[in-house]
């Protein structure tokens, strides 16, 4: 995985001069072996597909790489690989329900009387679903805050990552869920309250 990322990224940018403000390949190399499987897991949180958390994390370490100026030695680092993922994971949550939107619209018509019978696994997919698709109407550092929490972010942490005081992060926190459960309600009803 190292290897065809660090390929991709050599046959897309590199030059073969030094370029200071370009990544030095052993400096990127440590950044991605220490946050990758990390920034992996807060997508795969948020979008819930495997493969497709992994392609957003690749974008997300190959707009590292793009973006000059920011080393592993100025602990900002961490900070905006964890923004960065989230906000592109975000996005691809907004532009898979626009999709599923136009597909329920087009399978409409098409659809027949099928049971479904009241599975516990059809259930789960579906609340996945539900909230997958509130987060996506959240403002982006509502969801972000509330994503990285489920993730396992302690309240430093977080604080690091969404560049906000300590001291504030628990009213952040509450203020983002108390706008989840609205958002919740007003987009699928009282159907199953949180």
């Amino acid at each position: 995985m190292i290897a065809e990322t660090t390929q991709s990224l050599r046959a897309l940018g590199a030059t073969g001069k030094a370029d200071p403000m370009r990544w030095r390949e052993v400096e990127f190399e440590a950044v991605f072996l220490e946050h990758y499987g990390r920034v992996v897991s807060v997508l795969l949180r948020l979008v819930g597909d495997r493969t497709r958390a992994e392609e957003l994390a690749n974008d997300t370490f190959w707009k590292l790489y793009r973006t000059p100026g920011l080393s592993s030695t100025d602990g900002q680092l961490g900070g905006w690989l964890y923004r960065t993922a989230t906000n592109l994971g975000i996005d691809a949550l907004r532009t898979a329900n626009r999709r599923r939107k136009y597909e329920d619209a087009a399978a409409r018509g098409q659809e027949s009387n099928r049971a479904s019978s009241p599975l516990e696994d059809i259930a789960r997919a579906e609340q996945r679903h539900r909230v997958r698709a509130t987060l996506a109407v959240l403002k982006p550092a509502q969801a972000q805050i509330l994503i990285l929490r489920a993730s396992g972010f302690s309240y430093n942490e977080l604080a690091s990552v969404l560049e906000l005081s300590p001291g504030g992060i628990g009213t952040t926190l509450n203020r983002a869920q108390a706008e989840f459960r609205r958002a919740y309600l007003r987009l699928h009803g009282q159907e199953k309250q949180l």
